[in-house]
C-alpha cells in the first residue's frame, strides 16, 4: 500500500512540475532581463567604500548561510578587522530605511538571522529592504573594514567584491528547475561566475567542503553550559523553523537523543503555546529559533552551539580574492 502511495504521490508531483514551467520561463525571462538591465547600466549598482562579501545561494530554502557568515566574522575579527554585516532581515516588522541591529534588539523587529549574528560576534549589523541602503548606513555611522552580506547573491543593485555561494550538500538542487517548478532562484549556469562555492554537508569536486560541529548545550534561561553527552539516551522534544529541519534533527541523533521532533515553517515566529507539550522533557532546539524565544525561556529549553568548520584553503582562497 506504502509503494502505491508513493507512486501516486510521485505522480502528483510530477504533473504539478509540467503545469508550473510555463511559469518558471517566465521567470527565467523577466529574470535574466534584470539581470542584463544592470550589466548595460539600466538599472542602478551601488558601489561600496569597503570590500563586499556576499554569502547566498542560487536556490531558496535553507542552505546554512547564517554559520557561514558568523564563521567569517569571526575569522576577520580575530585578524583585527572591523567587520559590517547587511541583512534584508527577513520576517522583521521594522519600517525604518535601515535599522542597527544590537545583541538587545528583538528579533521581530529585525529578524532572526540578524539578531543571531549581532549576539554571536561584535560585527555592525544593519537590516534594510534594500541591502545598498544597509551599506550606505553603516559606512556613514560605522569604521568597518570589510561588508558581509547575509545573503543578497540576487540582489544586483549593490556590487560586491566575491561571491560566495553555499549549497546544501544533501538536498543540492532539487528538480533542477527554476521557480515556481523547481527550488532554483537563478539557472545553474550562474555558479560559473561566482568566486567560491561551499558545500554544506558533503564532499564534490571543486566545491568547498563545510560542516556544522556541534560544540554544547546552553540554557536559554540560565545560560548553563552542558558536554554534548548530557541528553545521550534522553527523551527530548526537537524543535526546529529553519530551512532544512532535518539536518538539525540528524545533528541531535548522531549525539544520541532520542527525539521527538517538531518542524515550523522557515523563520516561524514563536510564542509560548508553540512550546506547550504533554511531557515534561527537555525541549533542544537551534541558536536562531531561541533567540525568538528568549522572552518566554524556561529551563525546560536548551539550544545547541554549532559553528561551521571551514579549512584554511577556504580562507586562503577568500584573501587572495579581495
Amino acid at each position: 500500500m506504502s509503494s502505491i502511495i508513493s507512486f501516486v504521490d510521485h505522480n502528483k508531483f510530477r504533473i504539478t512540475n509540467c503545469l508550473l514551467l510555463p511559469f518558471s520561463v517566465v521567470f527565467f525571462i523577466l529574470s535574466q532581463l534584470r539581470v542584463w538591465f544592470y550589466k548595460v547600466g539600466i538599472l542602478k549598482v551601488s558601489k561600496a567604500e569597503v570590500p563586499v562579501i556576499v554569502v547566498g545561494n542560487i536556490t531558496i530554502g535553507g542552505s546554512g548561510k547564517t554559520p557561514i557568515v558568523i564563521a567569517l566574522c569571526r575569522y576577520f575579527e580575530s585578524h583585527n578587522k572591523n567587520v559590517g554585516v547587511v541583512s534584508r532581515g527577513y520576517g522583521g516588522k521594522y519600517t525604518q530605511d535601515a535599522l542597527e541591529v544590537t545583541p538587545l534588539t528583538d528579533p521581530k523587529e529585525c529578524g532572526d538571522e540578524p539578531a543571531l549574528i549581532a549576539q554571536q560576534t561584535n560585527a555592525q549589523v544593519v537590516v534594510a529592504k534594500r541591502r545598498n541602503k544597509a551599506i550606505k548606513y553603516l559606512t556613514a555611522n560605522h569604521k568597518v573594514d570589510i561588508i558581509i552580506s547575509d545573503d543578497g547573491l540576487q540582489h544586483y543593485a549593490m556590487d560586491r567584491d566575491v561571491e560566495i555561494v553555499v549549497i546544501d550538500g544533501i538536498r543540492r538542487f532539487g528538480n533542477g528547475l527554476l521557480l515556481p517548478s523547481g527550488p532554483l532562484r537563478e539557472p545553474l549556469k550562474r555558479l560559473k561566475s561566482v568566486d567560491i562555492i561551499i558545500n554544506n554537508g558533503s564532499i564534490v569536486e571543486g566545491e568547498i567542503s563545510s560542516q556544522l560541529n556541534p560544540e554544547h548545550y546552553v540554557n536559554l534561561l540560565t545560560n548553563e553550559t552542558k558536554q554534548l553527552d548530557y541528553f545521550k539516551g534522553t527523551q527530548c522534544y526537537a524543535i526546529a523553523g529553519i530551512g532544512n529541519p532535518t539536518n538539525f534533527f540528524s545533528l541531535l541523533e548522531s549525539q544520541g537523543v532520542d527525539l521527538i521532533s517538531k518542524s515550523f515553517p522557515d523563520h516561524h515566529p514563536f510564542v509560548a503555546k508553540d512550546l506547550v507539550f504533554d511531557q515534561d522533557y527537555p525541549i533542544l532546539m537551534t541558536a536562531k529559533d531561541c533567540v525568538k524565544c528568549k522572552h518566554f525561556s524556561t529551563s525546560q529549553m536548551w539550544y545547541l552551539s554549532v559553528s561551521a568548520e571551514l579549512n584554511t584553503d577556504f580562507y586562503k582562497q577568500l584573501e587572495s580574492k579581495l
